[in-house]
Order: structure tokens, then C-alpha cells, then sequence
């Protein structure tokens, strides 16, 4: 039985609270908020558990946020999540056969290209221009969206949401705030699934998921705040240094 002490919550909440700040900005809040879990002590799976629990009821709050500012075309979104289920389950079962390690290596050659072009491009993301695609196209791009990303996050899974953020502007042509609104519906939709799978097998320790939910709740509700006022300005340094702090991950795995 894992011992819950005071130092557990000194260490997991307030890191918490900034993977939540930063996952309601630009995705990619699981690079802090695992590796807290761990740090602190949980077994594996309780912190894969946990980890769910807060991230779940953190997107929801800023997911509710971008609904009431209309910064979510929700048709688009709710595709994109319903096959990102699907491919999700289908590569979380693929991997028990295979070892995603290489994807490691494919990583270290991309996410340098991705994060210095996204840098340059200084337009990317900064207007709204999906209205110039029709609805079957954003649909159809939004399904293979959620597929591909979807796949990935079953079979590997860090920086979801930030690659969904990715696709969302440079494939279907929204600005980074729309497109951070759309991504979060299909994380919240992945999030739920997984937590209800990790709740019916026991393994969330409620004593730490239920204050890590509330600090995921209230990074979730400041960062999702600052969105709405800031907009583009907000999201696309953090989104930057998000896949920074990829990269480095990535390159730590290797090491």
C-alpha cells in the first residue's frame, strides 16, 4: 500500500496546478504532471491513474470555458474525438505487441523541424481562416485528425494535444485559440475513457486524485482565462515551449 504523506501533496499539487495551467494553454501538461506523480511515489499505474484524474476534470472546466466563448466549432471536434477513441483503443492495443521506442528517434528528428517552422512561420495560427474550407472537407480532415493523433496517443502518447493543436492550424486553418478549443474536446473525450477504465480497475487513490483534480481545475480555470483575453499572443509561446520541453523528454528517453 502506497503511505500518503505530506510531502506527497507538496510535491504533486502545485505541479499540478502548472500542468494544468500550461495543458489549458497549449497542450502538453502531461510533461509535468506524470513525472509529479511519479517523483512523489505512486506506483505506475496509480500515477497513469491519477495523472487521468486530474486531467480530466481540468480539460473539462477550460473545455466548458471555450464552449461559452465560442472558441470551439464543436461539429469538427466532436469527429475528430470520436474516431481519436477508436484509433486511441486501437493502438493502446497495438503496443502491448510492439515496442514504441523507435518512435523516440522519430521524434528527435521531427520536433526540432516542427518548433524552429512554427517559429518562423509567424502566421501560423494567428487568424481564423478555416471558413474557406467546406464543412465536408474540415470533417473529413478532422476524422483522419483524430485517427492519426488518436493511434498515437494509445500507442505512445506524449504531446497529444499539442499535435492536435498543430494539425487543427496548419491543416484545417484555424487560428490557435479555435484550434486549442477543438483539441480539447477530443482530450477531454480520451481522458474520460481512460479514467473510467482506470476507476473500474482501481487503480485511482482517491485521497490524491480528488485534491490533484481540484489543482488541475484551477490551472485549468486560470490558463483557459488568460486564452480568452490573450488569444494567439498567449498560446503560441507556450506552444513553443511545449515542444521544447518535448524534445528534451524525448531526448532523456533516448539517453
Amino acid at each position: 500500500m502506497f503511505d500518503i504523506g505530506v510531502s506527497t501533496y507538496i510535491i504533486i499539487l502545485p505541479l499540478i496546478f502548472v500542468a494544468g495551467l500550461i495543458d489549458s494553454i497549449a497542450g502538453g501538461g502531461g510533461l509535468i504532471s506524470l513525472p509529479a506523480y511519479l517523483v512523489a511515489g505512486l506506483p505506475a499505474h496509480s500515477a497513469l491513474a491519477n495523472n487521468k484524474m486530474s486531467s480530466c476534470f481540468g480539460t473539462l472546466f477550460s473545455t466548458i470555458r471555450y464552449f461559452r466563448h465560442n472558441m470551439i466549432d464543436v461539429k469538427v471536434a466532436v469527429t475528430s474525438a470520436a474516431f481519436a477513441l477508436i484509433s486511441s483503443y486501437l493502438g493502446a492495443f497495438i503496443v502491448q505487441n510492439l515496442d514504441p521506442f523507435f518512435l523516440n528517434y522519430l521524434l528527435v528528428a521531427l520536433l526540432p523541424v516542427i518548433t524552429i517552422w512554427v517559429y518562423l512561420n509567424k502566421n501560423v495560427g494567428e487568424h481564423d481562416t478555416s471558413f474557406e474550407l467546406s464543412t465536408t472537407k474540415k470533417i473529413v480532415y478532422s476524422a483522419i485528425a483524430g485517427i492519426v493523433i488518436g493511434f498515437y496517443d494509445g500507442f505512445f502518447g506524449p504531446g497529444t494535444g499539442s499535435f492536435l493543436i498543430l494539425v487543427f492550424t496548419v491543416i484545417l486553418r484555424y487560428d490557435f485559440a479555435k484550434a486549442n478549443g477543438n483539441t480539447k474536446i477530443v482530450n477531454l473525450a480520451s481522458n474520460i475513457a481512460a479514467l473510467t477504465a482506470f476507476i473500474v480497475g482501481g487503480k485511482v487513490i482517491f485521497s490524491i486524485g480528488i485534491p490533484a483534480a481540484i489543482a488541475g481545475i484551477a490551472g485549468n480555470m486560470l490558463g483557459s482565462r488568460y486564452v480568452v483575453k490573450k488569444k494567439n499572443k498567449l498560446i503560441r509561446p507556450i506552444f513553443l515551449i511545449v515542444f521544447i520541453m518535448l524534445f528534451v523528454r524525448i531526448v532523456i528517453n533516448i539517453l
